[in-house]
């Protein structure tokens, strides 16, 4: 699914026209990121949690020239889907 696939379900859904529920994907898209930038977590329940983890520098190889280089440590965002949404999932 696209962003814009999204935005239409979100239309049909609350009868909003198409614009209106642009800004709302988008302001629910800019919460989320607001969020992780300032290092909170986002928990949805019943659907999952975004948060931000912390990778730590590691050791890699260059597969062209097989040198071992040092990939340095770096933030990433993660999802942790919640129960309710493994098991709808599941079945």
């Amino acid at each position: 699914m696209t962003k814009k696939e999204l935005i239409e379900i979100v239309a049909e859904g609350t009868d909003l026209p198409k614009t209106k529920a642009a800004e709302a994907v988008n302001t629910l898209i800019t919460a989320i990121e607001n969020a992780l930038l300032a290092g909170d977590d986002v928990v949805l329940a019943g659907f999952g949690t975004f948060k931000v983890k912390e990778r730590a520098e590691r050791k890699g190889v260059n597969p062209q020239t097989k040198e071992s280089v040092v990939i340095p440590a770096t933030k990433v965002p993660t999802f942790k889907p919640g129960k309710a949404l493994k098991e709808k999932i599941a079945q």
